[in-house]
């Protein structure tokens, strides 16, 4: 379970952002379905997925891919204890340099 920020109107850190972007993945991932459908509509092959990975907009891409499929949203969120909003919030945070 990831942690939340003890004060929530403050916002979230970088590394609470990059937190949730590797949950993510790592949730996506645990689910064959789910990572092929991420594949699908990004265009990554298997082979590619660990390159891709180490790009910079790779977990903003990962958290964007979730907010566009409410259902995905809503689980992971859900068994993260996390508001949705916050994977939005996370992505904005990770695509700024």
């Amino acid at each position: 379970m990831l942690r939340e920020p003890h004060d929530r109107k403050r916002g979230l850190s970088r590394a609470d952002a990059e937190e949730i972007g590797v949950s993510a993945f790592v949730w996506l991932a645990a689910d064959a379905e789910r990572l092929s459908r991420f594949m699908a509509l990004t265009g990554l092959e298997p082979d590619q997925l660990r390159a891709a990975a180490a790009a910079p907009d790779f977990l903003p891409a990962v958290l964007d891919h979730l907010a566009g499929h409410e259902p995905d949203l809503v689980a992971f969120a859900g068994e993260h204890r996390l508001p949705p909003e916050r994977i939005a919030q996370a992505s904005q945070i990770l695509k700024q340099a």
